[in-house]
């Protein structure tokens, strides 16, 4: 009779470690061993760069022409980390989250990066890695779901921000919306200013279609996508 106690404590004290251990590392967000595509670890990002955060903030502009070369896979890796990357053991990422509970979900569709298949990929934070969710080129379909914009078109890359707003919702309720989208905000000026430091050019877009963007995804049924962010070597 002990020894059975003593297993359900064990036991007990297991399943609470476990969800802690899942809280501290994101709450609810899917990990890169759930998917079923080949998982692509990312070369390691750098912490410290040759330009400044005063100097790429002096320097950030929308570009909106790009010259036709691609990025590098090490491009990739700084940009998604700049957007969500995990900077602590205990789970906390490159941008603030109400409660640390990290709504967002970052993808990117490449068009034309080197050492890359052209497809769309989702980013796991946890990993610094990427799953190919959609293979082949989707660049036309995106272009036309934003409305036709120039930079969607022209970009060797395009990143797209969506939110799981549940994830917040849930604990802070209608005010949780509130929190996503500042949320959402912190991650693009961080890819924004990353692009600067990389020599990139970005615009943001927020003019799309919702569901035709969600479906390109291929991802997370219940994610809203709220930002677009081409990226490329600036034309001038």
């Amino acid at each position: 009779m002990k020894a059975r106690r003593t297993i359900q404590l064990v036991s007990q004290n297991v399943v609470l470690w476990m969800a802690l251990l899942l809280f501290l590392s994101g709450g609810t967000q899917a990990m890169a061993s759930e998917i079923s595509s080949p998982i692509i670890k990312l070369p390691e990002p750098r912490y410290d760069g040759k330009v400044s955060v005063e100097k790429a903030m002096y320097l950030r502009r929308s570009i909106r022409s790009y010259k036709p070369e691609p990025l590098s896979l090490n491009n990739i890796s700084q940009l998604l980390w700049a957007a969500q990357g995990k900077t602590s053991p205990r789970g906390y990422r490159t941008t603030p989250s109400a409660g640390a509970l990290y709504p967002l979900e970052v993808y990117l569709f490449a068009f034309d990066v080197t050492g890359l298949a052209e497809g769309v990929y989702q980013y796991f934070p946890n990993e610094h890695a990427i799953a190919i969710t959609r293979k082949g080129n989707v660049r036309e379909e995106l272009c036309k779901s934003s409305l036709n914009q120039s930079p969607v078109r022209n970009a060797p890359a395009v990143f797209v921000i969506s939110a799981v707003y549940e994830r917040t919702i849930r604990k802070y309720s209608r005010r949780g919306g509130r929190y996503v989208q500042l949320e959402a905000g912190h991650a693009a000026q961080n890819i924004c200013l990353q692009a600067i430091s990389e020599g990139l050019g970005t615009v943001v877009v927020g003019a799309f279609l919702d569901h035709e963007v969600n479906a390109l995804l291929n991802s997370i049924p219940e994610a809203r996508p709220l930002y677009i962010i081409p990226a490329g070597v600036p034309a001038e």
